[in-house]
């Protein structure tokens, strides 16, 4: 599966250089597609190389060549100048930059890619709830590895009560995230590559919890009943099983 970044050959850019480096995200194992930046006509003796980290040359054109290390895990296009890196593992985020190299050198294109792996399900526990003027008060514990976060949740929102949260939305850094959607309280995991979630019902929860009370409360009252009513309930039904 590829990932298709960039613009075209022939695409009109007012600079003859890209501004900045394009962050892109990639699930490791995956490859990814890289396009120049800008439009690049080769002279005659100008040479393109698409780099690694500034230093360590990928390939190269012309003459088409590919820098031993990566053999079999690049590929170069002639026709638009692009290049694929395959199976991408952690070791290759970093650095690539085309590079226009003759009388005057000049960038063509600069990605920074980062190789994330595909994050880990949580797990979300039920740590306690109540019931309080019919409203169902939930507080749960979402977990990944060493990090959680506790949270108290209704039928519509949650609120951070304990643990820490890690990472952002535009951060190389997992997010771990509790809230409500559809009627279920969600935790879940995600980075910029890939998610996973653990979910539980609200209703099926607070209805376990009034079931559960109803069972204490005829628990207590025949717990809490005297004993000659106790005994009186004993014959009177010993008496009608046998035909009085």
């Amino acid at each position: 599966m590829s990932l298709l970044l960039g613009f075209g050959l022939l695409t009109c850019i007012a600079s003859s250089e890209p501004s900045a480096e394009t962050s892109v995200f990639v699930l490791k194992g995956q490859d990814v597609h890289l396009n120049v930046q800008t439009n690049v006509t080769l002279q005659d003796v100008d040479v393109l190389f698409w780099k690694f980290n500034s230093a360590v040359n990928v390939v190269k054109y012309p003459p088409k060549a590919t820098f031993e290390r990566y053999k079999g895990k690049a590929e170069f296009s002639e026709g638009d100048f692009s290049l694929l890196l395959k199976n991408l593992q952690e070791g290759d985020s970093g650095l690539y930059d085309a590079v226009v190299s003759g009388d005057n050198d000049r960038n063509v294109a600069t990605y920074l890619i980062q190789v994330q792996e595909r994050v880990e399900p949580p797990v979300l526990t039920v740590e306690s709830n109540s019931n309080i003027n019919a409203i169902c008060n939930v507080t749960v514990k979402c977990r990944v590895q060493n990090t959680f976060l506790t949270s108290s949740c209704n039928s519509s929102t949650c609120s951070q009560v304990g643990g820490e949260s890690r990472g952002a939305e535009t951060s190389t850094v997992p997010l771990l995230s509790v809230y409500v959607a559809g009627g279920s309280i969600i935790c879940n995991h995600s980075n910029q590559v890939s998610w996973a979630n653990d979910t539980k019902e609200i209703k099926t929860i607070c209805l376990l919890k009034l079931e559960r009370e109803r069972e204490d409360r005829n628990y207590a009252v025949t717990v809490g009943m005297p004993g000659p009513v106790i005994h009186v309930i004993i014959i009177f039904v010993g008496c009608a099983l046998i035909g009085w």
